[in-house]
């Protein structure tokens, strides 16, 4: 086993010859994410110091396995490894779930919370957290045309405050005023261009680009009923129902494309499923579909 004196605690690189102790048997123990990752893959350049993060915030309540695929081409082979980055979550001696593609802080936070893993040091606050949540769920969503005059307001009063404007492209997207919300996502600086809710917004207005020459949804139905391997067809109407919504018959859609064929495309189903998963708020499906995905995939 190798070791990386500057990473933080909770991580290390492991080996085809050493995988049983430090994985398997760790796992009976501790929970292992387990990332298989490559120098040349810029996606795992994002999400590895993000990874790094979370094991050190999360202070020993799991543990982090790097596997380089170059180097351990056993490992990535045995786990059937089609794409990186892929994490494995490991416990209790077992692979428990799996996430292909690379993951937002929050997501990898949600899918780490659905395995029971929180924080070592900070499960009353996030305990806390929790309970506020519950008490305010049921608080209605603000109406997005009121929010817009209300941002354009405090924009007026504030004109260099740049996470307002993002607040207004996101109002204004839901309103329907993609042109300007557009001009306004272009315009933020960079370390707002790669936040969570501009990434979120990018792949909404992805989705609804493919729609402009698109036939009517009642055509797209009867197509995918004549033919349930037209993947064109459930491409679309899983962007025109995310789009107009609905969010369950959107991920379904894609998933249906990525069990008749996962090449379709250059990959276009998995591709699909992971930038709905940033356009998809609900945490609970986001993850119930992930597991799906990666039931399909492994």
């Amino acid at each position: 086993m190798t070791t990386d004196t500057t990473a933080p605690s909770h991580v290390f690189d492991v080996t085809t010859d050493r995988f049983e102790t430090d994985v398997l048997q760790k796992s009976l123990q501790t929970p292992v994410l387990v990332d298989f990752w490559a120098e040349w893959c810029g996606p795992c350049k994002t999400l590895g110091p993000v990874l790094e993060k979370l094991a050190k915030d999360y202070n020993g309540a799991f543990e982090l396995a790097k596997v380089d695929v170059d180097k351990e081409p056993q490992l990535a082979g045995a786990f059937q490894v089609r794409s990186i980055p892929t994490l494995f979550l490991l416990k209790g001696g077992q692979v428990v779930d799996a996430v292909p593609g690379a993951l937002t802080e929050g997501q990898l936070r949600e899918f780490l919370k659905h395995h029971d893993i929180e924080p070592a040091a900070a499960a009353p606050a996030i305990e806390g957290i929790e309970r506020e949540s519950e008490a305010t769920s049921e608080v209605p969503p603000p109406d997005p045309h009121a929010e817009v005059a209300r941002l354009r307001d405090e924009i007026s009063a504030t004109p260099d405050n740049d996470e307002l404007k993002l607040d207004l492209a996101l109002a204004l997207l839901k309103t329907g005023a993609t042109d300007e919300a557009v001009g306004l996502l272009d315009a933020l600086p960079a370390n707002l261009a790669t936040d969570d809710r501009t990434l979120r917004a990018r792949a909404r207005l992805d989705f609804a680009a493919l729609l402009k020459d698109a036939p009517p949804p009642a055509a797209l139905e009867t197509a995918i009923a004549n033919d349930p391997a037209d993947l064109r067809a459930r491409h679309l109407l899983g962007a025109r129902r995310l789009v107009d919504g609905d969010n369950e018959a959107a991920l379904e859609q894609f998933l249906e494309m990525l069990r008749h064929d996962r090449d379709f495309d250059g990959g276009l189903p998995r591709k699909a499923l992971i930038d709905a998963f940033r356009v998809v708020e609900d945490a609970a499906l986001v993850s119930a579909y992930r597991r799906r995905m990666s039931s399909v995939l492994f």
